[in-house]
């Protein structure tokens, strides 16, 4: 086991140790899984290591500088909270050491905690919705999505069915597809998902998450992965269809909610990152709650 201050890059292997401390704590964000924190490693630079009781995970000079996650573990927190702002200042110069998307149980822990900042970055809020609400579009607020997925109906004969390995080549070909339409490689948070996509699809099995596929004549033309979160709340981690073909995104994400989590009661749907359109679509399904995150900066 790695012992703050040394650390360690993200490894397949390293599943089980997480997942013992996020079954533990049962995290209500979506970053804490760690098929999440695996599959962006590359992007964000993620390394980890332990501190008495806690997991410590740190995005070493990634897309956005230096920062830490909360770390995981018992509560109160505010011992080795101030021990990784402290270590990111003095060993690795950051001039504004921080955690980024905090939960608001760390905010309640350090409460009083001096010489720190707290402000929320709402860019990053979690969309949680009701399963319930998702698959039956009860209302007229959810006429438009019944709109779009009869439209399909009408014009395609699709099938849906659980993402198995033999989809895994199809479903990297469909992102490729989505991603030169979309123009990835002059956006590099897009570019960063692009790659995050093909890392779930390849490690799929080996990450023990569930997914779906869309077929129309044989053909994949939407996917979508997920995994349990806590003990009654899902995370969709991945969604994708075919743009040329309307209707797709409202019914995949309505037949996994029917099909795949039965028996949960919450689904989260990850954040917005502040962009307006992604903004648009996530509040046009009426979300039950929004699950804030934090920004925890030492000051000066």
């Amino acid at each position: 086991m790695i012992v703050f201050p040394e650390f360690k890059t993200l490894q397949l292997q390293d599943k089980e140790f997480f997942q013992g401390f996020f079954k533990e704590y049962r995290p209500e964000i979506s970053e804490l899984t760690f098929t999440n924190l695996f599959i962006w490693r590359s992007h964000y630079k993620f390394q980890w290591s332990v501190y008495k009781n806690w997991l410590v995970i740190v995005s070493l000079e990634g897309e956005y500088g230096t920062y830490a996650m909360e770390p995981i573990g018992p509560s109160p927190r505010s011992e080795v909270t101030r021990l990784v702002l402290e270590w990111m200042r003095e060993e690795k110069n950051e001039k504004n050491p921080r955690i980024e998307r905090a939960d608001e149980r760390i905010i309640r822990e350090i409460e009083g905690m001096r010489d720190i900042s707290i402000e929320p970055t709402r860019d990053h809020f979690d969309y949680v919705y009701l399963r319930d609400d998702l698959v039956n579009l009860v209302g007229s607020k959810y006429r438009s999505k019944r709109n779009h997925i009869n439209q399909l109906l009408r014009t395609y004969s699709y099938q849906y069915s659980d993402l198995a390995p033999d989809h895994i080549q199809d479903c990297i070909e469909l992102q490729d597809r989505w991603c030169e339409m979309k123009r990835c490689e002059d956006d590099l948070d897009l570019l960063g998902e692009w790659d995050a996509v093909k890392e779930i699809l390849k490690t799929y099995t080996s990450l023990e998450v569930q997914g779906a596929v869309i077929t129309i004549e044989n053909k994949v033309v939407a996917f979508t992965i997920g995994q349990m979160l806590n003990d009654d709340t899902a995370v969709v981690h991945i969604e994708k269809s075919d743009p040329e073909i309307p209707g797709l995104y409202p019914v995949i994400n309505q037949q996994f909610c029917e099909n795949n989590w039965k028996d949960v009661r919450f689904i989260n749907r990850e954040q917005d990152l502040g962009m307006p359109g992604l903004r648009e679509a996530k509040l046009s399904y009426y979300p039950d709650h929004m699950v804030q995150k934090f920004r925890i900066t030492l000051n000066q």
